[in-house]
């Protein structure tokens, strides 16, 4: 189904915002040259293994686009679209891709549509979260979403205590108040007994660190079944967990249950998942039931339309977004936009990636919450002297 197609389809997509503003779009605008590249992050540290995967690594790598008009102004964002399909937008007005009576945005770049919107805000003089509504708050709640298995990385298994007791104050040091804590040892690096007593203790110690007014959530990256998560919880339970996300693989009656389960036992802990779906279709059965509180659709993959959409659907069932949103420094900056655009977005994921290439002050993160930028656009720009040597590229495409 197209994107047109899918967003008609339902009376939820009135909740989009209709882009009026596309109206004033200037008519000598054309599209020169697309250049594809990919730039690499790096970590403040090294992140562990989870349930499924092994070490993550100290880097992290975010596939992009720049899109150089006639004017002189330029867009930058993230995208993944191909060489072919990037090549079609040559010579073209990019406003064409905003209709003012339509709540999507259909390109040839698919849901990587950020270098388009950037572009578009900086020629409109407006930043990117004012164009998709505004109507979130000023400043958007984040979490560190970094804490993996420290325990498990050979350079820490001897003190893996004061490891995590050292990773909740590097958090706390970047400006943190909330962190997710991955969990789910027994599914794949440990015996499974061991594993899940590992988990409990290591969320217990966590807490008594960082103090009672320090959110918690944890991940289990579907790593437990729904007996499992019942006798995690309670171990658990009692240590305020905010929100518990993939706890293990969704099903309506399986969530619905948990819900139930954490309610019996007076714990206001949220139930978050949808990370790893690849249809925004296959969250409604979840929303119509009310079987999650927290919907995880993936920054990258649907984009600022895809979460716009899954926003609004959650909303009309009481349900909020937080978008999964790993190894993507400048998925961080979309989902803050989002945020910022939007009335029930619950927290951006944070990875603690950067990068000297491209470059922006704001999205700094104080007191639990970051701010987009007040500048056109997403706010960032390229150091010109880095980029030529310092990025991969994948395409320089010229009308």
């Amino acid at each position: 189904m197209k994107r047109r197609e899918f967003l008609a389809a339902t009376s939820a997509a009135s909740l989009l915002p209709h882009f009026a503003w596309a109206q004033d779009a200037p008519q000598d605008i054309r599209i020169t040259r697309i250049v594809g590249f990919s730039v690499m992050s790096r970590r403040s540290k090294v992140a562990g293994k989870n349930s499924r995967l092994d070490v993550h690594g100290d880097t992290a790598t975010d596939r992009m686009v720049r899109i150089f008009t006639n004017t002189g102004q330029e867009g930058i964002g993230n995208c993944r679209a191909s060489r072919a399909d990037a090549s079609e937008l040559l010579g073209k007005n990019p406003f064409d891709y905003f209709d003012a009576d339509q709540p999507g945005v259909i390109s040839p770049l698919g849901t990587g549509s950020m270098p388009l919107w950037d572009l578009v805000g900086r020629v409109m003089n407006k930043p990117v979260y004012e164009l998709l509504g505004g109507k979130g708050p000023k400043r958007v709640p984040v979490y560190d979403g970094s804490i993996y298995f420290a325990d498990l990385l050979s350079q820490y298994a001897d003190n893996w205590e004061y490891r995590f007791r050292e990773e909740i104050d590097m958090a706390r040091d970047a400006g943190h108040v909330a962190v997710k804590v991955k969990i789910g040892r027994g599914n794949k690096w440990m015996m499974r007994e061991e594993g899940d007593a590992r988990d409990a203790a290591i969320i217990k110690l966590i807490r008594e660190h960082a103090g009672p007014d320090f959110l918690i959530g944890v991940d289990a990256n579907n790593g437990y079944d729904l007996a499992g998560t019942k006798k995690l919880f309670e171990q658990i339970g009692d240590e305020k967990i905010a929100f518990a996300e993939e706890m293990f693989p969704e099903e309506v009656d399986h969530c619905l249950e948990f819900k139930a389960f954490l309610k019996s036992n007076g714990w206001d802990t949220l139930v978050a998942d949808g990370e790893t779906q690849k249809d925004l279709g296959a969250y409604l059965p979840f929303m119509k039931a009310g079987a999650i509180d927290v919907y995880q659709g993936d920054m990258n993959r649907f984009g600022f339309e895809g979460i716009l959409t899954e926003a609004s659907w959650a909303a009309e069932h009481g349900g909020r977004v937080a978008p999964h949103n790993w190894g993507s420094q400048v998925g961080f900056f979309m989902q803050v936009q989002i945020g910022r655009a939007i009335t029930n977005f619950y927290r951006a994921e944070n990875d603690p990636l950067r990068n000297q290439i491209v470059v922006t002050d704001g999205y700094k993160i104080e007191n639990g919450t970051a701010a987009p930028p007040d500048a056109p656009g997403c706010g960032m720009t390229v150091d010109e002297a880095k980029f030529g040597n310092n990025v991969r590229m994948s395409f320089d495409l010229q009308a």
